[in-house]
């Protein structure tokens, strides 16, 4: 029996993710579809891949005291559709229906303000640290639920939509291990 799209989902909320939630959103512009999806990498502190930190950042409670490169980003207001933990699990932080604040100054294509037409992904990690096997699993059951539920055509990287500003997912990232080609 074929599962239908909505099976997984309920208001832009996968069931598989764990629910959290961030207050950095707002609403898509009217009849945008969702197209694209972002891949970026976090760790907080840098480095660190354990911790309640992102989850923090993205819910707008960081604690700076930790440790001091947390101090420069505490007053931004960012989040990400979901974040991949190093252990597959994935958290889900704004609702996929919902602009997540994850992409910044941005174009795919000609097309600028990628925010309004894409979801964006966290994975634990950052340039250095190999990404782990538990998290491409993980990544590839995300990106097959959103490719049944939203009209997705390409995957991109943050480096890509804002070439010059930003590096993540990174070059620890291998496209090669994700189950599902893209472009469709």
């Amino acid at each position: 029996m074929s599962m239908s799209p909505d099976d997984d989902w309920h208001d832009g909320w996968w069931h598989a993710a764990e629910p959290r939630a961030s207050p950095n959103h707002d609403a898509r512009p009217t009849d945008t579809a969702i197209d694209l999806v972002v891949l970026h990498h976090i760790s907080l502190p840098p480095g660190v891949f354990t911790g309640e930190a992102v989850a923090a950042f993205f819910e707008n409670r960081l604690d700076p005291a930790g440790h001091p490169a947390l101090e420069a980003i505490r007053a931004l207001r960012v989040s990400a559709h979901f974040f991949v933990r190093r252990d597959g699990t994935v958290q889900q932080f704004v609702s996929a229906d919902r602009r997540a604040w994850h992409a910044g100054v941005s174009s795919w294509h000609g097309h600028p303000s990628c925010n309004d037409r894409s979801l964006g992904i966290e994975i634990e990690g950052d340039a250095e640290a190999p990404f782990t096997d538990t998290q491409y699993a993980a990544l590839d059951l995300l990106l097959a639920a959103i490719g049944r539920r939203y009209p997705v055509s390409a995957v991109t990287t943050h480096s890509e939509i804002a070439a010059g500003r930003k590096i993540d997912p990174g070059p620890t990232f291998d496209f090669s291990r994700l189950a599902r080609r893209w472009p469709l």
